[in-house]
């Protein structure tokens, strides 16, 4: 019968098993309470630069205006006005609108940076809205060679003023 040796300690290695159990555990732990949150979106915001703040540059093309009347009965276009000029209605005044556009903005280096108010009476048809921002953004033509239709670009930045009641119904009528 052979003793042990009291001297020597026994070499004690710890268990693995049990210790991969724990770990397993604490990972599902954090994945069930894991809160996943969608992001709230991309929004391309260009913030300008302090010093481009400070120096502001003039404007070399002015924002225009274009104002859509309508009858407040049937909701129909009664007048578009580019400015104080009376355009008329229907289709031909989205011709000449998209017409005189092209004409204010023809050849300048600063085209891009025009702007256009869009202000349609509360009662408008929202198709004329519509025609209105086709005719200022810009035109299609048709190519020499027949191939493809040739896009121009007029504005890309329209924005809309607040709608109001239109003057007939405003004046009771």
């Amino acid at each position: 019968m052979q003793f042990r040796n009291q001297n020597k300690p026994e070499k004690i290695e710890p268990q693995m098993a049990p210790m991969i159990d724990v770990v397993f555990l604490l990972l599902i732990f954090f994945m069930l309470t894991l809160k996943i949150i969608s992001p709230e979106g991309d929004f391309n915001i260009n913030m300008p630069a302090v010093a481009q703040a400070q120096t502001e540059t003039p404007k070399l093309l002015p924002d225009f205006k274009v104002r859509l009347l309508a009858d407040a009965a049937t909701g129909q276009l009664v007048e578009v006005r580019f400015g104080q000029r009376s355009l008329g209605n229907g289709p031909q005044a989205f011709q000449l609108l998209q017409q005189t556009i092209k004409e204010q903005i023809a050849g300048s280096p600063y085209a891009d940076e025009v702007e256009i108010e869009i202000d349609a009476d509360f009662d408008l048809n929202y198709e004329h809205v519509i025609s209105a921002v086709s005719a200022c953004t810009g035109e299609i033509s048709e190519s020499s060679d027949g191939s493809k239709p040739k896009i121009s670009r007029f504005v890309e930045k329209i924005k809309f003023a607040p709608p109001r009641q239109s003057q007939r119904a405003a004046a009771g009528g």
